[in-house]
């Protein structure tokens, strides 16, 4: 069909020799399928999600998008060349997805070749051939889509998008056949709770907590009813103060963390002289809070401002969705959710979460302005400042549940993580904390890619377990969600 509509020959020709491949591809499946004792010409019901992508594939092709024109309604070229672009866009993720799976998997495969059922399709999607089609697609995508409009662009994008959504939800749909170690949420051995515990700052947000109600400390005292001079030389006087409080905060932390290090790199995983040694910080949190207290920095900061600051408060990419995808998994799966945070004032957190519409299905650890009506004070009812507390914490939601069956992953990024991340069933560090890592191996932890980290406990066929001394390491939220959800 996208043949009969592109309006050059070379297009043309491109999407015939994609067509050919197609056929080979297709040649592939049927000779696996014998292999596996199926009879590829055998009517078989398809699955639901299949059906789901193919119907999709078939509508696009037709013209059947957002009111668009059918085949018998076409009647220029232009319009033609639009339901081409329509109907490659619908079909180029599917080879990108492959492609991109096909060589994640090839690496995993025993070296001597073996009799791995996949084989020859991993070999097909991992090939430079088929990269090769992969390229010529979205090239060809590209092409039809230089003539189109604003709008027609946006359309393209919702396609592929719509696409790469579908093909997900197939591999997604598939039955779980054998003992599996993920999705967290499919496990063959049922788990009755599944705790989800994640840091704040940096790991949820792209600012640090403290440097935005530092902001609002600022903005709100330029906003005091005085002369515009005066009200200037407040807000810079308060700048330069939150900046030399920033300064030295960063200052004493690395030499904090310098001195908690060991000598020397130790040889094996040892738990309780990282915790005895995080326990400085502690001390140096203390001094810090109670710094920025006496500086008087955060009083008169409204209660109205940090909530609006909360609910335009940017996510990392993947985290809303995270939340709200998990807080839907309830329905059917106990799930705990809970947030843990050196962050001064609650509220901030509890207003993000709000709008990203989870606050009443998550317990949120922090600490807390004092307010004397809507207006803080410049007091912290510090209830969360070290990486023992927050690791107390985790002890005392766990310790309330009254069934073994449960399993705890911990999302974190920072040094203040460290014990919990190590706690938890599982460990997952997102961000690039240099600190976190540093500390880390110091003691002894390793640090491996999730995907791989998957792949080596399927093999070894072991259970998730905490103090294992191993934390894995995502580069997003979105990576995140399909360890624990599957899509």
């Amino acid at each position: 069909m996208a043949a009969e509509y592109a309006d050059d020959d070379d297009e043309k020709t491109v999407i015939l020799d994609l067509r050919k491949a197609t056929l080979e591809e297709l040649k592939l499946h049927d000779s696996v399928m014998k292999e596996w004792g199926v009879d590829p010409n055998k009517e078989i019901a398809p699955n639901p999600a299949t059906l789901k992508y193919t119907e999709f594939v078939l509508a696009t092709a037709k013209g059947k998008v957002d009111g668009g024109k059918g085949p018998g309604q076409i009647a220029t070229p232009f319009e033609k060349t639009k339901i081409a672009a329509y109907a490659i866009s619908a079909m180029t993720p599917c080879m990108r997805l492959y492609a991109h799976l096909g060589k994640e998997l090839q690496m995993f495969l025993p070296h001597d070749g073996g009799d791995h059922p996949y084989k020859k399709w991993i070999d097909y999607y991992s090939s430079k051939s088929f990269e090769a089609e992969t390229v010529q697609i979205e090239e060809l995508l590209d092409k039809l889509s230089v003539p189109l409009t604003g709008e027609e662009l946006d359309l393209i994008e919702k396609l592929y998008h719509q696409a790469m959504k579908l093909e997900t939800e197939f591999f997604s749909a598939q039955p779980i056949t054998q003992q599996s170690v993920v999705p967290l949420t499919k496990l063959n051995d049922p788990i009755e709770r599944l705790y989800i515990f994640s840091g704040f700052d940096l790991t949820c947000t792209i600012v640090d907590s403290s440097a935005i109600l530092a902001e609002i400390a600022i903005l709100t005292a330029s906003k005091i009813d005085q002369g515009i001079a005066e009200a200037k030389k407040i807000s810079s006087d308060m700048r330069s103060s939150w900046d030399a409080l920033s300064s030295k905060y960063t200052e004493e932390y690395e030499a904090c963390i310098e001195g908690l290090l060991p000598k020397e790199e130790v040889k094996e995983f040892d738990y309780e002289h990282l915790h005895k040694s995080l326990e400085q910080l502690a001390n140096f949190e203390k001094r810090t809070n109670s710094r920025v207290v006496e500086s008087g920095m955060l009083r008169g900061v409204n209660l109205h401002d940090i909530k609006r600051a909360g609910e335009h408060l940017k996510l990392h990419d993947g985290c809303k969705d995270f939340f709200q995808k998990i807080v839907k998994k309830k329905e059917t799966l106990t799930v705990d959710l809970h947030i843990l945070s050196y962050c001064w004032c609650a509220d901030l957190i509890r207003s993000a979460f709000s709008s990203v519409g989870c606050l009443n299905e998550l317990s949120i650890h922090s600490n807390e302005f004092n307010f004397e009506g809507s207006i803080s004070t410049g007091e912290i009812d510090i209830k969360m400042q070290s990486p023992v507390d927050k690791v107390e914490a985790v002890n005392n939601v766990l310790n309330q549940n009254s069934s073994n069956k449960y399993l705890s992953v911990y999302i974190g990024g920072s040094v203040g993580d460290l014990l919990c991340l190590l706690k938890a069933d599982v460990g997952i560090v997102v961000g690039s904390s240099g600190s976190l890592r540093r500390v880390g191996k110091q003691f002894g932890v390793s640090f491996v890619p999730l995907f791989p980290g998957v792949v080596a406990k399927q093999r070894e066929g072991s259970a998730w377990r905490g103090l294992s001394g191993t934390l894995y390491t995502a580069s997003n939220w979105s990576e995140i969600q399909a360890f624990v959800l599957g899509t």
